[in-house]
């Protein structure tokens, strides 16, 4: 009797446990009944299958990412570029998500499958300019509206789908720079060669305008200088009109004074020469002997 007891607690046990299971806050269950589906649990807890004839597949409930690799997309101006998608999504139909895919994984696989081909199609309708700046987000919302209708055959919606990244390929964007960086030389050199020419025409022009303003200023010390000797010699042309003898004896101090400035000199002449007419007199006067 006793093992008998024990025997029917384990089955009443092992029947319990079989019959209950637990939905989580991030989960959906779909309900299989010998393999087909039978029902679909929604809300988080406890709840009661028949055990052993049904069983329970539980389905993420949050929302997954999925991260498209870098692929080359050709643009309607046949420009190649470089792409990076990303798309987000969550499970809207359980039923036709295990019906179709399966798991998470499969889906992972049919959306990237989308998302690239869509990607392609949506951008090669475009050329790069749009693609770049104009119209990028036009094009976005483009493609998720696209995967989005896609996706829905396999139970999926998707909440977010954007491109990441837009780049030319690595050749063509060495060969893009490379000519960017010739161009701002070629640029440099220009502006270089103006700013010499230009530099050198300033320096032209100050050196004509220092030209002239030296030569205007010695026109003018020299006019000045002609007035003053004009007027030095009218200066002494009046003393000598007013005071012949003055003059004659200032000229001859001035003489005097010329000439004995070198101690050195040596001047042989005769005393009645006019040089000496006045160490002779005070008047200038020559004495007769």
């Amino acid at each position: 009797m006793r093992r008998i007891a024990l025997f029917i607690g384990a089955l009443a046990l092992a029947l319990v446990y079989a019959a209950f299971f637990e939905v989580r806050q991030t989960q959906q269950a779909l309900i299989l009944r010998f393999g087909e589906p039978a029902g679909l649990v929604t809300a988080p807890g406890l709840h009661v299958k028949w055990p052993w004839i049904e069983s329970v597949v539980y389905i993420d409930n949050r929302i997954l990412d999925l991260e498209s690799p870098q692929q080359e997309v050709l643009a309607s101006d046949n420009q190649r570029l470089e792409v990076e998608a990303f798309v987000r999504y969550r499970i809207a139909d359980a039923l036709r998500f295990y019906q179709t895919v399966g798991t998470v994984a499969g889906a992972g696989n049919q959306l990237a499958s989308v998302l690239n081909s869509t990607v392609r199609r949506v951008l090669g309708d475009a050329d790069q300019t749009r693609i770049v700046r104009d119209q990028r987000l036009e094009l976005t919302a483009k493609i998720r509206e696209q995967v989005d209708t896609e996706a829905k055959k396999f139970g999926l919606t998707v909440v977010d789908a954007r491109i990441r990244r837009v780049d030319l390929p690595r050749q063509i964007s060495e060969k893009v720079f490379d000519r960017m960086r010739t161009e701002r030389a070629r640029e440099a050199a220009e502006y270089r060669a103006f700013g010499q020419q230009e530099a050198a025409q300033i320096n032209a022009s100050a050196q004509r305008d220092a030209t002239v303003i030296v030569a205007e200023a010695r026109q003018k010390a020299e006019t000045l200088r002609g007035d003053g000797d004009a007027e030095r010699a009218k200066i002494f042309a009046d003393a000598f009109g007013q005071d012949a003898d003055f003059f004659a004896f200032y000229r001859s101090m001035q003489s005097y004074e010329t000439a004995l400035k070198a101690g050195g000199a040596r001047f042989v002449l005769s005393p009645q020469a006019d040089f000496f007419r006045f160490f002779n007199s005070a008047s200038g006067k020559t004495q007769n002997k």
